[in-house]
């Protein structure tokens, strides 16, 4: 997914496409749980390492890679918001 639109507004379309794309070898085991927890791009941000089991992602290694992936949509989101803040500051 492109870096046009924040992560914390995406729709549970646009988290359900992220995942297809990061991780098509989860999608079937995590596309049940998004959808019935209406998880967007805010609650895709929030998750943490205790949830992800009750999602579905049991093993450890699996939890990990998506552990990685919700670092670097933060990361992402922590810059775009920073942008925000230094144009409002200087326009």
């Amino acid at each position: 997914m492109g870096l046009s639109k924040r992560v914390s507004s995406w729709s549970v379309e646009e988290v359900l496409q992220w995942l297809q794309e990061q991780y098509p070898e989860h999608l079937r085991r995590l596309q049940r749980a998004v959808i019935t927890h209406a998880i967007s791009g805010r609650a895709l941000l929030r998750l943490r390492d205790r949830h992800l089991e009750f999602l579905g992602l049991e093993a450890e290694e699996q939890q990990r890679q998506l552990l990685q992936g919700l670092l670097l949509l933060r990361v992402q989101e922590e810059i775009c918001e920073l942008s925000e803040i230094c144009s409002e500051c200087f326009s």
